[in-house]
């Protein structure tokens, strides 16, 4: 860093503050009692401004820029606008100390002795608040919410915009050590910054970012600061924990310098940033620069200090001759201003060098002055090194970087040998102070450069060797080599170029040339040497011969592609210079300096930003491929071009005829046309071909060239290749001039072609013309058909002539696709197809005219009948399809028919469809049993697909309580179902059915809950026996263990009760579903399952159902059954008595006297009745399903009449009234039979 004066002006009083236009344009100065503004671009002065009457102390510029305030001994605060015109004063009681504008709000705090005064032009008076002691300075946050005053007894106050005060810092020197400058750091508090991690002895190198966030109030505190000078140490690795409080408020910092000579760093909440830094002088003034990564320090020293932003001195911007009292840096920009006692106004520009270090992709560089950071131009990855020190040289050399401070050399290496590895670790320390131009280092070395001396030290600071040039070293640079024994590339201003080597003493002299070297490198095989000298131009060597290969103007930097040995680029005059071989040098814009090449990327520095360029090698490749240079052109290629450059370099070759360059570069831009192109022509070379027009023709065909491939084709004598081009290609017109004859079938075949033109193109029109005129009917049918056009094809079924099957059969199929039957029937009349004909018929479900032409040719009746039949079935049409089939004489067929459907219905576990087509099953073979030849059979089906409908319609409801998440079943109907299920399921389980799973799960579940816990235990202990699914494995393993703590008995409400014998049996019955005791089979309710007052009864011998139908029907009236009860009325009492000598109810019922039957016999005995029994019942109280034959009624006798049963007149399935009417109201019909409540027939 270095200071050129860029102007200075002296005034005869002393520079008490100065104050910058927000756009830097003028300068305000306080001298004596005036305020002088300067032009800052030459030091003009524009205007002295007169309107105090004493010494002008401080000056502070709006951050709008519109208007400026002054502070004076006079006492008075007067107010600017931009057009140097005094708008506003207004006074205190003491002295003004200084004046700042709030930079958000544009509010104006002046600080007097005594007092601050808080004004802005919204209010008409001035706020004002009494201070304990002299304020000495005043600084506003960034985002104007606080205030922070310096003052005389050693106190930082921080108040809020309202002059309330909300934290106290108490400097440690107290009132011997007076607060004379303060000021906040400028940097954005809400921007994302950079919290770099310092890098320690075996630490890695991490990059970190935070968003820093402050709380928009803070409490009240007071804080005491206490510390001394920071020692100088190695760098430190940060902690970058999240919950670090050190983090919060980063961003709002103050700085602050008081006359006990230390500078110090504060948060907004007070505390203290670091240690106190020892300044050895009285500071006066301080300054940070506009972004805030430096500070101005000015005082008794009588010079201007830079420091970095933590504290770091870095310099001095000026020497002066006297006292600084005020130090400003214009904004956004590197220029500072000096005010000093002797009224010496200095301009200065600071200049900041470049500090760096290349090697291939890794680019070290200075920044802050302090710190280094390391890009991987590649990845644009970066990790910052903070040093705390002055950075004054850096060198970086594979896995080595070399960074050199005031006192010491630091040598770190990376972590591993990956490389895109960003992590670094200092290796070793050489705590020397040295003096050099140039720092090199190597793999076990570092190089220093002084002038005409180089000097070989080994990492812990020992010099190894020494040489000693001829003349002013001007450019080094390690060319690799094995560690230990590095080559260095030397150029001295006399021209000469050597090569050393850093285990060898001897320098080698690769040449000398004339001129003062600038810039060297040496290409990748080390064949090549490139050097700019000092009258930019570039000469390239050749390094064994000597010889000057060639010369380039106009260049300030040169560099070898790593890659390719003939290419190099050079910069200079504001252009890229690229050069391939010999070729003319290729130019386009580019800014900065050339430092590297590496295949398509051009590594530039421009101005301090290193950035890698992506540059295509267009230029070089096209200058390859004007020569026919294939192979070369592609190894340029792959160096970086665009996609278009490779196509092109593909096409090159390919007509070039040089297969395998096209073949990669085809592969390159992923063309599998041409790829297949050239592997179909390499195939064919490897058959023997060897005609390279051919190829090229095939080529030209490729490309678009056709009238030149046909030339070739013709040329070849493969004339037919170039008709089956032209034909493929639409060319008809180019195709009859290439044939040049009138041969009928070519002329028809090129119309076939020109018809299947058209029709690609979508005019399907002319190509149906063009197929008839060429004998293609059937392509013309297809298209007719598929654009539905019927008229077209109707004209071309009558025209064609009927031995023509296969085109009509299309016709006919179009004409059934696009609905037009009647057409598609003519068609197969035409062509004498009846059994299409019937099919149609059968398709279209035209019935009348399939049945007429069924009458007509019987053979064909069951194409006709069975497809009825089935229509009528899945319509559910089943009367009408056993109709359908006696009339085919297929009765076994409908059985099969709803057979097939229950199956389904079954598989599908829709188990109430399954319960509903068995029935069905059953009452179609209970139908066809009326042939005697087929009774025994069919009765045998009828039983048993009753029984399977009864089971299916029960397990119904089971199935969709496991599956489904909600069931509408009551409990205890599911307990009933269950039970019934497991009793009916003895032997064989029928298809879909779980017996085990889902009907012991719903069991158990059920029984538990209605207090059947025995029974629950017995199906919980059969579950654990069984293989679970996971989804129920947890609740049975729950219910097994809580079954535990149930009574092991079942409730007595649930036990089913005989209405025959009156017994109790048992929940779960062994004998199934009868009476243990009676063996009386029991009725069931088909809905809620549970067991009916029902008792079956039969007919004496001799008794017909009609004749005990009129017997029930007459009702005979019965003896009124008179009370037991006698009622005895005495004194004080009233008695009744049970007169026991009266008759027992069973004498008065003559069925109640018929159900006793034999004690413990294992075989059932029915209840048999006579004439004079059936006289005595009445009509409500008997149930008779009147089954048609061969069966014979059943009869059934309700034991409590006022509980109603009905019974469904078509199933014959129970249910209590109530529940009938209910189901009825839901589904307008039976839920077993589905007969609905409006069909009349039974």
């Amino acid at each position: 860093m270095r200071a050129v004066l860029t102007w200075r002006d002296k005034v005869e009083q002393c520079v008490y503050d100065l104050a910058f236009k927000p756009d830097g344009a003028q300068l305000i100065v306080a001298a004596g009692s005036r305020l002088l503004v300067y032009d800052t671009s030459d030091g003009t002065l524009l205007q002295p401004l007169k309107g105090h009457k004493d010494t002008v102390y401080c000056v502070a510029y709006a951050k709008d820029g519109k208007r400026f305030a002054s502070g004076s001994a006079d006492k008075s605060v007067i107010i600017w606008t931009s057009k140097l015109e005094g708008i506003l004063k207004y006074t205190h009681n003491d002295s003004i100390q200084c004046v700042s504008y709030n930079p958000v709000t544009h509010q104006l705090a002046s600080c007097s002795s005594s007092d601050i005064g808080l004004w802005s032009p919204e209010q008409k008076s001035v706020s004002k608040h009494k201070s304990s002691s002299k304020i000495t300075c005043c600084s506003w946050t960034n985002d104007g919410q606080y205030l922070a005053l310096g003052m005389f007894n050693g106190v930082v106050s921080i108040r809020n915009k309202n002059g309330e005060e909300k934290v106290k810092i108490e400097r440690p020197g107290g009132s011997l050590s007076p607060i004379w400058s303060i000021s906040w750091n400028p940097s954005s508090r809400w921007e994302n910054f950079w919290m770099n991690i310092e890098i320690e002895d075996s630490e890695e190198a991490i990059v970190s970012r935070y968003f820093q966030e402050i709380p928009s109030t803070l409490k009240s505190a007071v804080y005491s600061s206490q510390g001394s000078e920071a020692e100088e140490d190695e760098p430190e690795e940060e902690d970058d924990s999240a919950g670090d409080d050190s983090l919060e408020e980063r961003n709002d910092i103050l700085a602050v310098a008081d006359w006990g000579q230390k500078l110090s760093f504060y948060q907004l909440s007070g505390k203290q940033i670091g240690k106190d830094h020892s300044l050895n002088f009285d500071p006066c003034c301080i300054s940070y620069f506009t972004k805030g990564e430096y500070i101005l320090l000015g005082g008794s020293d009588k010079q201007v200090s830079l420091f970095t932003k933590d504290g770091v001195r870095l310099g001095a911007v000026g020497e002066q001759t006297s006292w600084v009292w005020t130090c400003k840096v214009k904004p956004d920009s590197n220029y500072v201003v000096v005010g000093c006692q002797d009224g010496t106004i200095s301009f200065y520009q600071l200049i900041f060098s470049t500090v760096h270090g290349l090697y291939k992709d890794r680019y070290a560089y200075r920044d802050s002055m302090t710190d280094v950071i390391v890009q991987h131009l590649i990845t644009e990855q970066k990790v910052r090194i903070k040093c705390k020190e002055l950075v004054k040289k850096i060198a970086i050399y594979k896995n080595r970087l070399a960074i050199q401070l005031p006192e010491k050399i630091l040598i770190y290496e990376l972590y591993s040998e990956d490389s895109l590895d960003m992590r670094y670790r200092v290796k070793e320390k050489i705590a020397r102070k040295f003096e050099c131009n140039l720092l090199v280092v190597c793999a076990d070395h570092i190089i220093l450069c002084q002038e005409r001396r180089l000097q070989c030290l080994s990492f812990s600071g020992v010099k190894e060797r020494e040489w000693q040039m001829e003349s002013l070293i001007r450019y080094i640079k390690v060319i690799g080599g094995p560690p230990g024994r590095e080559g260095l590339l030397v150029g001295l201003k006399n021209g000469q170029i050597l090569k050393i080597f850093v285990d060898n003493l001897f320098a080698i002299v690769l040449l000398k040339q004339a001129t003062a070297v600038r810039c060297l490198d040496m290409s990748a095989s080390r064949n090549k040497l490139a050097v700019v000298d000092e009258n930019d131009m570039c000469l390239v060597y050749d390094i064994h011969t000597k010889e000057l290969l060639f010369q380039e103007p106009n260049a300030n930097s040169v560099a070898w592609n790593t890659q390719c040995e003939d290419m190099l680029c050079f910069s200079g005059g504001g252009y890229l210079n690229i050069k391939a071989s010999t070729f003319p040098v290729h130019q386009q814009k580019l800014q900065g300096f050339v430092v590297g090449y590496n295949g398509s990327k051009i590594f530039c520095l421009h101005v301090f930003s290193m950035s890698a360029v992506e540059v295509p090698q267009s230029a070089p490749m096209y200058q390859y491929l004007d020569r026919k240079m294939f192979r070369e052109a592609y190894q340029i290629a792959c160096l970086g071009v665009t996609d278009t450059d490779w196509r092109e370099l593909a096409m090159e070759a390919l007509e070039g005829l040089e297969f395998e360059t096209a073949k990669k570069a085809f592969t390159r831009v992923q063309d599998l046309r041409y790829l297949e192109l050239i592997n179909s022509i390499e195939e064919r070379k490897k058959r023997g071909e060897t005609n390279n027009d051919l190829f090229l023709a095939d080529v030209f065909s490729y490309q678009g060239k056709f009238h030149e491939a046909a030339k070739l084709y013709k040329k070849s004598g493969h004339e037919n290749l170039a008709l089956d081009m032209y034909t493929e290609l639409r060319m008809f017109e180019y195709a009859k001039d290439f044939l040049g004859s009138e041969d009928p079938k070519e002329t028809k075949m090129l119309i076939a072609k020109q018809a299947d033109w058209a029709r690609n193109i979508n005019e399907p029109k002319a190509a149906v013309e063009m197929y008839i005129s060429a004998g293609e009917h059937r392509k013309a049918i297809e298209i007719s058909g598929d654009h539905g056009w019927v008229d077209m094809l109707i004209d071309i079924a009558r025209k064609l002539d009927k031995a023509e099957r296969e085109p009509l059969l299309m016709c006919a199929h179009f004409f059934k696709k696009l609905d037009n039957p009647g057409y598609a029937a003519e068609t197969y009349l035409k062509i004498g197809d009846l059994k299409s004909l019937v099919q149609l018929h059968v398709e279209t479900q035209r019935w009348d005219e399939a049945f007429a032409l069924g009458e007509k040719h019987p053979e064909f009746k069951d194409d006709i009948y069975v497809p009825y039949a089935q229509w009528l079935a899945e319509n559910d049409r089943f009367e009408e399809a056993q109709k359908a089939f006696h009339k085919a004489g297929r009765q076994g067929e409908a059985v099969r028919v709803l057979e097939q459907l229950t199956h389904n219905a079954v598989v599908e576990s829709r188990f109430s469809d399954a319960a509903y087509y068995y029935w069905m099953l059953s009452m179609q073979c209970l139908d066809i049993a009326q042939d005697p030849a087929q009774k025994e059979v069919m009765l045998g089906k009828f039983h048993h697909f009753q029984h399977l409908a009864e089971l299916y319609h029960g397990y119904h409801a089971i199935h969709r309580y496991v599956e489904e998440p909600f069931s509408f079943h009551l409990p205890e109907t599911l307990f009933n179902i269950s039970r019934f299920l497991l009793h009916s399921l003895t032997k064989d389980t029928p298809l879909g059915i779980s017996k085990v799973r889902n009907t012991l799960f719903t069991l158990a579940k059920q029984s538990k809950a209605l207090g059947a816990y025995k029974l629950a235990r017995h199906a919980y202990d059969k579950l654990q026996g069984l293989q679970i699914p996971a989804r129920f494995q947890k609740s049975i393993e729950l219910g097994s263990l809580t079954i535990r703590s149930k009574p092991f008995h079942d409730s007595e409400e649930l036990v089913p009760l005989c209405y025959r014998c009156s017994t109790n049996n048992p929940l779960l019955n062994n004998l199934g579903n009868v009476c243990i005791n009676c063996r009386q089979p029991f009725v069931f309710s088909a809905s809620s399952y549970e067991v009916l007052h029902l008792v079956e009864f039969c007919l004496e011998e001799g008794i017909t159902d009609e004749e005990a139908v009129s017997l029930i029907d007459l009702e005979a009236p019965r003896l009124k059954r008179e009370n037991k009860w006698q009622e005895i009325t005495s004194n004080n009492a009233q008695t009744l008595r049970l007169d026991e000598s009266m008759d027992s109810v069973g004498e008065d019922d003559p069925f109640t006297a018929k159900l006793s039957f034999e004690q413990g016999g294992s075989e059932f005995v029915p209840v048999v009745v006579s004439r004079s029994v059936l006289r005595s019942m009445s009509r409500r109280d008997v149930l008779i399903k009147r089954w048609p034959p061969p069966l014979q009624w059943q009869y059934f006798r309700s034991l409590l009449p006022d509980a109603s049963i009905t019974m469904c007149p078509s199933c014959f399935q129970m249910f209590h009234s109530e529940d009938y009417e209910l189901l009825l109201l839901q589904h307008t019909c039976c839920p077993y039979c589905r007969r609905r409540v409006d069909d009349p027939s039974p």
